[in-house]
């Protein structure tokens, strides 16, 4: 066998991955597995979707290959979201590409911009998708840490100059997976003010821009005067719609910048399944009615987890977006010590934070995935293992 590219060696392990096999393996077994792991809810996506995709995929025309250009009616009902959402318009055939998840977009972006040298700037603990995309782009990612004391966001006056001076992208995804931060507008402004001066394409991952709470309602990059010269969007339906295995998705920006990943995808893909772009059309349709109750569900895990985990000896913020809670552990107590003990000990899935980097150290993710009693069952069986651990919080 030929050995494998260096690009496939630079590949850190992907922290999903033996999930499914781990929990397969104690269920066999008996235990009582509590997954709070993946961001992948256990709620209906909207019936208007399951029901357009029923119908669709009835039709021919909807089976055969999408192509770049995929199902127009899709691309029409984005651009008309973008506009009552955010005020921003999008020309739905020059300024849109759809996508198989935003995950994949995000990915292939990399593919289009950046060369041997050029560095990306990735935040730490973050998604990894934009570090695998980095790499097997051959480019170098500067991981920058997300921590507490910066409010988890990414200064960019921070990072060494001949960092930036080589720097082709940067990565923000707020609200933010996993410390669920939130990104002020000034903030935003200044992001977008200093992109424009470095030359650094902005790539916005907004895919829990529907996930606010308390009356927090997430920004699109596009409400910045002047993202348009820099910035990217990419929106999902996965976690608006508990649709994360429907694999749709889409970017949003001016057309040198669209055409450039549109190309790189007519060498990968061939388009989503039309038919589940036209349950996305549904879906987007049944925003007014779906939407606010889906998120009050995951308002009040939020608020039964906050409790059952400060109950069980945990420090939590509570957060304003997202799906997730960034809980720190004591001192001296490894992410993915505690991570692999509460599962083999009490069969509770969690992510260690070094599953987001070396930067997510001392902290683990969990997800608001399951009910209210299973989330406080969680917490009870968390606080068991880190008390075993004699540490006081």
């Amino acid at each position: 066998m030929p050995p494998r590219s260096h690009r496939f060696d630079t590949l850190p392990d992907y922290p999903l991955a033996l999930i499914p096999i781990r929990k397969r393996e104690l269920i066999a077994r008996g235990v009582d597995v509590i997954d709070l792991g993946a961001g992948d809810a256990d709620l209906a996506p909207p019936v208007a979707a399951t029901e357009a995709l029923a119908t669709a995929s009835r039709i021919p025309a909807m089976n055969r290959y999408g192509f770049g250009m995929g199902n127009p009616a899709y691309r029409e009902a984005v651009s008309g979201w973008m506009q009552r959402r955010f005020g921003a318009h999008f020309d739905p055939m020059t300024e849109i590409v759809p996508l198989l998840g935003s995950k994949e977009g995000l990915s292939h972006l990399a593919l289009g911009y950046v060369n041997e040298g050029d560095v990306t700037i990735v935040p730490e603990p973050g998604y990894n998708a934009y570090k695998g995309g980095t790499l097997l782009g051959s480019g170098t990612p500067y991981l920058y840490a997300l921590r507490p004391h910066n409010n988890f966001l990414v200064d960019l006056d921070e990072i060494p100059s001949d960092v930036l001076s080589r720097a082709k992208m940067l990565y923000l995804n707020y609200p933010n997976n996993p410390t669920a931060a939130i990104a002020p507008r000034d903030y935003l402004e200044k992001v977008v003010r200093r992109c424009r001066e470095l030359d650094i394409l902005l790539v916005y991952d907004n895919a829990y821009s529907e996930m606010g709470f308390d009356g927090y309602v997430p920004p699109s990059i596009f409400e910045i005067d002047g993202a348009r010269d820099v910035a990217i969007e990419f929106h999902s339906l996965s976690k608006t719609y508990n649709m994360t295995g429907w694999r749709c998705a889409w970017a949003c920006a001016k057309p040198e910048i669209i055409t450039t990943l549109s190309k790189v995808k007519s060498y990968v893909d061939t388009g989503a399944f039309m038919a589940v772009q036209q349950a996305g059309v549904a879906a987007i349709e049944s925003w007014a009615e779906f939407v606010p109750a889906n998120v009050a569900v995951f308002q009040a895990r939020r608020d039964a987890a906050v409790v059952a985990f400060r109950d069980a000896g945990f420090t939590c913020d509570v957060p304003q977006a997202a799906m997730y809670l960034w809980i720190p552990l004591p001192a001296g107590i490894s992410s993915a010590d505690f991570s692999e003990r509460l599962l083999d000990e009490e069969g509770v899935i969690v992510m260690p934070g070094t599953g987001f980097g070396k930067g997510g150290e001392g902290f683990f993710r969990i997800s608001f995935i399951a009910s209210p009693e299973r989330l406080r069952e969680a917490a009870v069986r968390a606080g068991r293992v880190l008390a075993t651990f004699g540490a006081v919080v």
